[in-house]
């Protein structure tokens, strides 16, 4: 596992993980999302960067990304 980024926010409403990268994503990747409280794994499926639809981002991006489950602030995201 490798570690790609942490969550920043959560936006419940909507399902979205505010994600700061510490390495590059792109749409296909697994994920898992690990906190205190948090422990689940998915596919990313759809990413934004400033409400723009993305395929890939890079470490320093800030990135939009559906999760299934509620995360939390500094929850730790891997790629699987």
């Amino acid at each position: 596992m490798e570690e790609v980024g942490r969550v920043t926010h959560y936006f419940s409403r909507i399902g979205v993980a505010a994600i700061v990268l510490s390495s590059s994503l792109k749409l296909g990747d697994k994920i898992r999302i690990k906190g205190k409280t948090t422990d689940f794994e998915q596919v990313v499926e759809s990413m934004e960067i400033e409400h723009r639809p993305v395929e890939h981002a890079v470490a320093g991006d800030i990135v939009g990304i559906r999760v299934r489950e509620k995360v939390r602030p500094k929850d730790v995201v891997y790629r699987l």
